[in-house]
This record gives C-alpha cells, structure tokens and sequence, in this order.
C-alpha cells in the first residue's frame, strides 16, 4: 500500500462515522421541515450512540454482538479498500458479505418480528446485488479496469458514459439506506409495522454499533456516487461533493414523499428498472468498445 492508499484508510476510518452521522442529522433536519416541525439538533444522531454506549448491556443472544463486530469489521475493511484505491469489484463483493452479517445478528435471536424482518433483508440483498455488480462491470468497460484509483484518475466522466447504471445505482440506494418506498426490512421511522425491523431486538451498545455501521456504509455509498464525476482534474471532486449532495437531498424527498410499497413490488420495480437502464447502458459500452 502506497503512503497516499495508507493516508486515505486512515482518515476514512476517523471521519466516515462523522460524515455518516452528520449526514444523517441532516436527513433527520430536512424531513422534519417538510413534516411542518423543527425537527432535532443536527447532531442528535451523534447524542443517541453516545446515550446508548452509556446504557446497560442488553443482548438477546450472545452471538447478536459478536455478528455486529463482524459486520463492522467487514463494512470498515470495504471503505478502506475502497478509498485505498483497489479493485471495485472486491470492495462490492466485501460489502455483500458485510450485509449477510446484519442478516444474521438479526435472525439468532429467534424474535418473530426479526425472523420476518431478516427474511425480508434477504430479499433485498437479492434485490439491488445486480444493480451493485452491474456498477462494478460499468466502471471495469469504461475505464478497462477495476482498480478505484485509476478509474478516479481517468480523463472520462464515468457518469456520461454510464448514466443508466448511475440511475440504477440511485435507486438501490434506496434500499441500501432504508428509505421509502424500499425500506421492507428496516424503517428508520414509526410507520413499519414490524416495530424497528431488524433491530427490533437491538439494545444499548448493539444498536450503537448497528448506528455506526452504517454512517461507515453510507460514506462508502456516497464514495461510489462520487467516482461517477471523479476525474484527474482536482475541480473534479467539487462536482462529486455536489453530485453526492444532490443524490443524498433526492433519497431524503423519496423517502419523505413515498408510500411503502411490498417487497414483491420493490423486487418488480427494481429488477426491472436494473435490467432495462443497466442492461441498455452496458449492451452500448460493449457495442462502442
């Protein structure tokens, strides 16, 4: 690993869990306004973790912990592969992984609400995986390789030359970051009607750790959307700030102006929007090769 590759892990691994959770006060800021409220302090999110590490331990399963360690750890190990520069496709591949750890914190605790929930997780890792690897191949005929840095350090704005598999990665992201009208499994508010979904049996550090988790995945997302504007021109990154931006403002309105639809519309909508806009976008980039 170069000195450069060392120097972005590590400010990765300090200041993704602030962007993440900056990022989420806001979404709490926002959705509140459009709700007619003033909404909570921008960095509640950031109070919440710390009331919840102050808390008794509470666990319904021994192995809950153990499986959040481990999907921290993976989710970590992604976001440094990521912003190290490496291979894309191994930085998807890890993060797939990280997510079958959610899965199985949630499904050992054998609570009906979480059985259902975590069924329902299962179905969205089947869900947006195509749009995710499509992605990956997308970068791999545009820039002819996988490598994260050199396809930041290419003259071609990936986004013009793969704006279907950029509309299709949108709105996976909609499921990634539980929002409406895709968040099935895991709601972020008082409307899901299996209580909290997955982290129904959370608890104290559990649910911390669950938190943090994905302010670390959501600064991973917000990393791929911006490798879509990403050039060898440094004015470049302003864009992917603005880009990542107008993406996250998008996915707070969906969610905010968007009805919960049932999981076998989430799986027709989403596999059908992927197949046709990557589909086409990746049968054009094989086409003008």
């Amino acid at each position: 690993m170069s000195y450069k590759a060392a120097i972005m892990v590590v400010l990765y691994i300090l200041f993704a869990p602030l962007a993440g959770g900056l990022l989420e006060g806001a979404d709490r800021k926002i959705s509140a306004r459009m709700q007619g409220r003033i909404g909570p302090p921008l960095l509640q999110p950031f109070y919440d973790v710390r009331k919840l590490m102050n808390k008794q331990v509470i666990a319904v399963s021994v192995l809950q912990t153990s499986m959040l360690l481990c999907y921290l750890v993976l989710m970590v190990f992604t976001g440094a592969i990521f912003f190290a520069g490496n291979d894309i496709l191994m930085c998807l591949f890890v993060l797939s992984t990280a997510s079958t750890f959610m899965y199985f914190a949630a499904v050992v605790t054998s609570s009906p609400y979480n059985t259902i929930a975590s069924s329902r997780e299962l179905i969205q890792i089947m869900t947006y995986e195509p749009a995710v690897l499509l992605a990956g191949i997308g970068f791999y005929l545009v820039a002819g390789t996988f490598s994260v840095a050199k396809i930041a350090n290419s003259d071609i704005v990936m986004l013009t030359r793969m704006p279907g598999l950029f509309a299709s990665f949108v709105l996976i992201l909609l499921i990634k970051m539980r929002k409406s009208p895709f968040d099935v499994s895991t709601s972020h508010h008082a409307h899901q009607e299996l209580v909290m979904g997955v982290k129904t049996e959370m608890g104290a550090q559990n649910l911390a750790i669950f938190t943090i988790t994905e302010w670390y995945e959501t600064s991973i997302l917000m990393g791929i959307v911006g490798l879509f504007v990403v050039t060898s021109n440094p004015l470049s990154y302003v864009g992917a700030i603005l880009l990542c931006a107008a993406v996250y403002f998008f996915l707070i309105i969906a969610d905010n102006a968007c009805a919960r639809v049932k999981w076998t519309q989430m799986l027709q909508i989403t596999w059908l929007f992927t197949l046709f806009a990557s589909g086409v976008n990746l049968l054009i980039l094989m086409l003008i090769k």
